[in-house]
C-alpha cells in the first residue's frame, strides 16, 4: 500500500507559561486546521525530564541536575506544504533552547 502524506502531526512540549503563545504562534502561522476549523490542538499536561550538559544553556534548571518539570504536549495537525515555516516560528517562539519536536506523517482516510 502507498501512502501520499498530505498533513503531519507537529508534537512539542513547551513549558505551561508559555503554551498560549506557542500555541498562536503556530496556529497564525496555518497550522492546526480541520475542515471549516482554526487553531485546532490538543494540550496535555505532563512531566518532562532532562539533565543539561555544561556546554547547555538551560531555560529551566541547572546544568548537570536532572530536572522534573511540569509541561504541556502541544499537538497540532498541518499541511506538509507550510511545516517549515511554521517548524521556523515555533523554535523563534520557544523559550528552550533545544525544544522537543516530533513530526508524524498522517494517512487520510481516503487511503483506506
Amino acid at each position: 500500500m502507498k501512502f501520499d502524506v498530505k498533513k503531519v502531526k507537529i508534537i512539542v512540549t513547551v513549558p505551561i507559561e508559555n503554551s498560549k503563545e506557542i500555541r498562536e504562534a503556530i496556529c497564525n502561522e496555518g497550522a492546526g486546521i480541520i475542515g471549516n476549523y482554526t487553531y485546532c490542538t490538543i494540550a496535555t499536561k505532563c512531566i518532562g525530564t532532562f539533565k543539561p550538559s555544561d556546554k547547555a544553556n538551560p531555560y529551566i534548571g541547572k546544568n548537570n541536575k536532572l530536572e522534573f518539570v511540569e509541561e504541556e504536549k502541544l499537538e497540532v495537525r498541518c499541511d506538509v506544504k507550510i511545516v517549515k515555516r511554521v517548524l521556523k516560528r515555533l523554535r523563534e517562539v520557544h523559550p528552550y533552547e533545544e525544544p522537543a519536536i516530533d513530526i508524524v506523517p498522517l494517512i487520510d482516510e481516503e487511503n483506506f
